[in-house]
């Protein structure tokens, strides 16, 4: 288990937001000269630890919860998690711009790089503050403007959908620009920003008000420089039973037809691209709703574990075919959902012969949705050297899935 608080966390630098001073904000910057990738991830909000839930959910719920109803979240790899009070939607919305114009700047700082050298921004998010969030904070950060700005909405799969965008030339056609060929040999960010504390704040929903906090992460790299795609696999397998319940707070036109994709794609200006997953939503019209943690077990490992098995096969088979059939994958960077999944999850990939590390190292976050496989990856960079092959494994209600292999390259 890491520390139980990422406040307290060696190289953490913790501060107070300007927006709302009572909002502590802490922020690790990482780097890895050698492959040439850095970034930096953060969390805003009291830190509240598991045994600080009950009192917690006492106030959330207007005194009805009960402390018999205070999840094990140890079990589930939680120590701690990141809660915002409630708020105007003005208020969030500065607060969450703070936040965000941060965290780029943070990774700029972490890369060595100037904004106006960026020439793209990829974010996922759940549930966005607000329908400029991206283009305000990359203005904020001094971004160009004639930079490629794209949102992807595909729950927790956001930021894996976002990498798989930028470096999977098979599946990144967007209207008529191929993303990954566009961005090959530029400068670009990739991240996750999860405001999940206002998402969760009027929900409810016991589980995901135990489970949700904020949290954010972001990382720089040149596409086909310091990280090379070798194979991957885009998949949508919609949750008709609304096992995982989340509002769609972006444009989507809610309808679903046979052989059509779940994602549409929205320009919202020259230079602004959004792609909106559909979700099955509650019908309360709360943001989120869960049915359960067996719910979430249900929906994610099946799929999850026939996705991760296609992409290791191809892998395998690229490898034979480059004449070095001995590689193999070093680690697996994975969606935290819960612990129980992941552990499910590898012991179904063993019983088809597969293998592979899969850490868990997210227990001062709680669940963090699209942010949580980039913070997963930065806090495990200083151990990556050039030629290592590495597992990105995303995976979010709606369902969607994004699992790629890719090659740690050289700076």
């Amino acid at each position: 288990m890491e520390k139980e608080s990422f406040f307290e966390r060696d190289h953490v630098e913790v501060s107070h937001l300007e927006s709302n001073s009572e909002i502590p904000f802490g922020i690790e910057k990482i780097n890895n000269d050698e492959i040439g990738i850095g970034g930096a991830y953060c969390a805003w909000g009291r830190d509240v630890k598991n045994k600080d839930l009950p009192e917690f959910m006492s106030e959330r719920m207007k005194g009805t919860f009960s402390a018999e109803e205070t999840m094990n979240l140890e079990e589930l790899g939680f120590l701690s998690r990141h809660q915002t009070p409630r708020m105007s939607q003005s208020e969030y919305r500065e607060v969450e711009i703070e936040v965000g114009t941060r965290l780029v700047k943070g990774a700029l700082e972490a890369n060595g790089w100037e904004p106006k050298e960026v020439d793209g921004l990829f974010v996922g998010s759940s549930g966005p503050v607000s329908q400029d969030y991206l283009m305000e904070i990359a203005n904020r950060a001094g971004i160009r403007e004639d930079a490629l700005k794209i949102d992807i909405h595909k729950a927790c799969d956001g930021s894996m959908g976002a990498l798989q965008l930028v470096m999977n030339e098979n599946l990144a056609t967007v209207g008529d620009m191929n993303i990954a060929r566009e961005m090959k040999g530029k400068k670009v960010l990739v991240g996750g920003i999860e405001g999940l504390s206002r998402m969760v704040a009027d929900s409810m929903d016991k589980n995901a008000l135990q489970l949700f906090g904020n949290g954010a992460g972001i990382f720089g790299f040149i596409p086909g420089k310091s990280m090379k795609f070798l194979v991957g696999k885009s998949f949508e397998n919609f949750d008709s039973e609304g096992l995982l319940q989340v509002k769609m707070l972006y444009p989507h036109s809610r309808i679903m037809e046979a052989g059509k994709s779940l994602i549409e794609t929205y320009q919202e200006s020259k230079f602004h691209l959004r792609l909106s997953g559909m979700m099955n939503e509650p019908l309360n019209g709360v943001n989120v709703w869960m049915a359960g943690l067996m719910g979430m077990v249900k929906l994610f490992v099946r799929s999850g574990v026939d996705v991760a098995t296609d992409v290791y096969n191809e892998y395998r088979d690229l490898m034979k075919a480059m004449g070095t059939p001995e590689r193999n994958i070093k680690f697996s960077v994975v969606h935290h959902a819960n612990y129980k999944i992941n552990q499910l999850k590898a012991k179904q990939l063993q019983k088809n012969g597969i293998n592979y590390p899969m850490p868990w190292i997210l227990s001062d976050f709680g669940n963090v949705s699209a942010a949580s496989c980039v913070i997963a990856f930065l806090r495990q960079l200083d151990n990556v050297v050039p030629g290592d092959h590495i597992l990105f494994d995303g995976f979010g209600a709606g369902t969607f899935y994004d699992v790629m292999a890719i090659e740690m390259g050289k700076s």
